[in-house]
């Protein structure tokens, strides 16, 4: 069974910086994909960042030069760092996995900016 374990989210001033983990376990198929995921208060949830097993890198127009997504593939784990975040960025945020198997889902982690 596949589990997506998040953390690293919390409360942080406009401006500040947050790093967001998901490490997922019981992977038995080949990634395609690792990607987070945002969703505001009253708002659908959006593609934030995608990093392809190819090693092509996607991002919202929103955060294109403030977050960054990484990889460590021996561990299977994604990374998010935000940098410079704005009270616009305030969402749970979602870890999300493709693989040949299917597409798996992490718990969601709160990340509220404000001051």
């Amino acid at each position: 069974q596949v589990q997506l374990v998040e953390s690293g989210g919390g409360l942080v001033q406009p401006g500040g910086s947050l790093r967001l983990s998901c490490a997922a376990f019981g992977i038995s198929s080949s990634i395609y994909a690792m990607n987070w995921y945002r969703q505001a208060p009253g708002k659908q949830r959006e593609l934030v960042a995608q990093i392809q097993s190819g090693g092509f890198i996607h991002y919202e127009d929103s955060v294109k030069g403030r977050f960054t997504i990484s990889r460590d593939y021996a561990k299977n784990t994604v990374y998010l760092q935000m940098n410079t975040l704005k009270p616009e960025d305030t969402a749970v945020y979602y870890c999300n996995i493709e693989t040949t198997g299917g597409i798996n889902w992490g718990q969601g982690t709160q990340v509220t900016v404000s001051s």
